[in-house]
């Protein structure tokens, strides 16, 4: 079994000083248990020791409860630098652009180590910012350039001109963490911006499906629910004291083959041969007796003029079961329509019984981990009554 050290990694520039500990632990040192240096450690399980080979513990989202602590053998961790370097084209240096400590944030790191490079750092004291991405940018040196974002974040570079320039610079821009309306890439690509859609989480060691298309080293079906399930050589080996919910999660083959079930629904594109996330299965919402997938009234929303970001819950209701709820984050400037002259403005995009019934607008939307919205927060701002 191997020990577990703490770290806590501070943001921006600050975070330089782990990229030590990483690389000893992927290369067999103690485990490392990341954390933002200004809070505290998640709570370790009592007694809970990681698996032998572990480099990294690290918290997942907390998307169906209490956050779990997944355990990423080194080997793990490599394979997925590895073969995300290869797919990009090659090693390269990495702009890190959010925090840290949660996977996303430290596989930035653990790629420049893996591949022998000085990561550069936004510096995300007052917050992210387009000017302090631009200013990192310019320092960033390199034959190729890369840097990974959430879908917020990539809003908030594309509404800057300054920016959406410096993103174009890039030789690719990860974007993963939720799903990516499709009206954002878009304009991203339309600005010259080379981004790569990614799907992940802390159990698979990050991205592990890139525009739709697994890692070599990876591998995705979906079960008899339409769950999708991962499989692979980045995968954990389970989570830290809680073999209870290992044995749920993760699963071995009649060939030897470990999987992970996921709670997303998905399927696999004919046509093209990728794969699309449709959403949380407890996520949908139930209204009238029919099912509604927030992510499409989602995408629907974000490619009207006036919507920067939106999130759609359901809420209860006497009537309908749940009512569809959308909360909407405005572009600058322009107007916001009433929740009668929304639904006029979608119909003939959505189903009648997918259109919204009520509508919220808010600066910004609530986030649990980096760039994956606080559904249950964001339900929480519509008031008790319409």
């Amino acid at each position: 079994m191997s020990s577990l050290r703490p770290l806590p990694i501070g943001a921006g520039r600050a975070a330089r000083e782990a990229l030590g500990a990483l690389q000893e632990a992927v290369e067999g040192g103690a485990a490392v248990l990341p954390y933002a240096a200004d809070g505290a450690p998640p709570p370790v399980p009592a007694g809970a020791t990681p698996d032998t080979g572990t480099a990294l513990v690290v918290g997942t989202s907390g998307s169906t409860g209490t956050p779990k602590l997944a355990m990423l053998p080194g080997s793990s961790l490599v394979a997925s630098a590895t073969a995300t370097h290869e797919r990009l084209g090659g090693p390269g240096t990495w702009l890190l652009s959010m925090p840290p400590h949660h996977i996303a944030g430290v596989q930035v790191l653990v790629r420049s180590v893996v591949a022998g490079t000085a990561p550069g750092f936004v510096e995300l004291g007052g917050g992210f910012t387009a000017e302090a991405f631009v200013r990192a940018a310019r320092d960033l040196d390199g034959e190729r350039r890369y840097t990974a974002l959430v879908p917020t974040q990539l809003v908030r570079l594309l509404d800057d001109v300054e920016a959406t320039a410096a993103l174009a610079s890039f030789d690719a821009v990860l974007v993963g963490g939720a799903g990516t309306p499709p009206s954002v890439l878009d304009r991203a690509r339309g600005a010259g911006v080379r981004v790569v859609t990614t799907y992940g989480m802390s159990e698979t060691s990050g991205g592990c499906v890139y525009d739709g298309v697994p890692l070599p080293v990876s591998r995705v079906r979906v079960d008899d629910a339409g769950r999708l399930v991962l499989g692979g050589a980045t995968l954990a080996t389970g989570y830290l004291g809680r073999r209870d919910l290992t044995t749920e999660a993760f699963t071995t083959d009649d060939s030897g083959e470990r999987w992970f079930t996921t709670n997303d629904a998905g399927h696999l594109d004919q046509t093209s041969g990728r794969w699309h996330v449709d959403g949380r299965l407890d996520d949908v919402i139930a209204t009238g007796g029919l099912k509604v997938a927030p992510r499409l009234v989602e995408d629907a929303l974000t490619a009207l003029p006036w919507v920067a970001e939106a999130v759609v819950v359901g809420l209860p209701d006497e009537h309908w079961g749940q009512a569809v709820a959308a909360a909407v984050v405005p572009r600058a400037g322009a107007p916001v329509p009433s929740v009668d002259e929304l639904r006029s403005s979608l119909r003939g995009h959505l189903a009648p019984h997918a259109l919204p019934r009520r509508l919220l607008v808010v600066a910004e939307l609530p986030q649990r981990g980096p760039g994956k919205p606080d559904r249950a927060g964001i339900a929480g701002l519509f008031p008790s009554r319409p």
